[in-house]
């Protein structure tokens, strides 16, 4: 049997039309994907990847449907995921989770352990971190936003996403203190808020509240609210608490359900404008905001702080993450003096 289109077997076209005419009619694969991974609560940006893993499996297997297909096709698919296209080991993980959320979520088909699987080789590279003085040169070339943006990365070690995500109600300026809602792993977490950065928080804050005064004054003004918490608590979605902290220049039409909401700031332009700070400064490494969660490690460390308190600023569920960064700083199996030179 063969695809059609993106989601109906040919086979089946005749039938499914014949429910639809009835009002009975299967929700097509995709859809049924997209419903089950906002029940289970996964972001929007991993859905989109499920999608589109789920269409490259089925398109390299012919357009078959999936339910026909077994765990040697997906082993086969994933195996030249890295022997032919040579992806990176995170990028087959990506994919590997896609396919098992597709065949047990959705599909209701419990995969045998794929052990021919080749797998992509996930090289150990120590992360790039930045002297203290460049780290200054870089930050001397942002300005407004971005600046603030990048102060909290490298002073509050927050990932990317986490920065953007920001909530007003998440911002302690009377206790210093950020805290960090549904990070990796589902986990939440408190920082430390640089006090160099509160009043410019103070007026991000206050410039919050006027976008979003003037989006309620439009009739508009709601927020998306993860896991059915505009449910639970209607009069939410509306308040200043919990709009985003960097709010989008414009309001947009929700995929979910789609509503027209000022979600948060779009990612990309922090990317580019920590990149360009980066050549404006003349650092010859390859920086991305990430580099500045390492760089605020890695100078915790230096300054004398210890491991498990800069494990918890950072978030990390196993020691031996945060432990990396003894390498970068040579206080690892580098630091060791032979007994020769003794």
């Amino acid at each position: 049997m063969t695809y059609h289109g993106d989601d109906t077997p040919i086979s089946d076209a005749m039938q499914a039309a014949g429910r639809a005419a009835q009002g009975t009619a299967r929700p097509r694969l995709l859809d049924e994907l997209r419903s089950r991974l906002r029940l289970k609560h996964y972001s929007l940006k991993t859905e989109r990847a499920y999608v589109y893993w789920i269409r490259r499996y089925i398109h390299a297997n012919g357009r078959r449907h999936p339910r026909e297909l077994d765990g040697v096709a997906v082993e086969r698919f994933l195996s030249l995921l890295a022997t032919r296209d040579q992806v990176a080991a995170s990028t087959q993980n990506q994919a590997l989770s896609a396919l098992l959320f597709l065949y047990k979520e959705v599909l209701g088909i419990a995969l045998p352990w794929m052990e021919n699987v080749v797998r992509a080789k996930r090289p150990r590279r120590l992360p790039v971190v930045l002297s203290k003085g460049e780290t200054a040169a870089l930050m001397r070339q942002l300005s407004g936003r971005e600046a603030l943006m990048a102060g909290l990365l490298y002073g509050s070690g927050l990932r990317l996403m986490e920065c953007v995500r920001l909530r007003i109600k998440d911002v302690d300026l009377e206790r210093n203190e950020i805290t960090v809602r549904d990070g990796k792993g589902g986990k939440d977490r408190r920082t430390v808020l640089p006090a160099s950065l509160r009043e410019a928080l103070r007026l991000q804050m206050d410039a919050a509240r006027l976008t979003h005064a003037r989006d309620l004054e439009a009739g508009f003004g709601e927020v998306w609210l993860p896991h059915a918490l505009a449910r639970k608590y209607p009069n939410a979605p509306k308040s200043t608490a919990w709009q985003y902290l960097f709010p989008a220049t414009r309001r947009s039409t929700d995929p979910r359900d789609g509503s027209e909401r000022r979600h948060q700031l779009d990612e990309k332009g922090l990317q580019r404008a920590v990149s360009a700070a980066a050549r404006a400064a003349g650092i010859d490494k390859p920086v991305s905001p990430h580099t500045l969660r390492h760089c605020f490690a890695t100078h915790l460390l230096e300054s004398g702080a210890d491991i498990p308190t800069v494990q918890e600023l950072l978030g990390h569920k196993d020691v031996t993450t945060t432990q990396i960064y003894t390498h970068v700083l040579n206080r690892g199996p580098g630091a060791v003096l032979s007994p020769l030179d003794r």
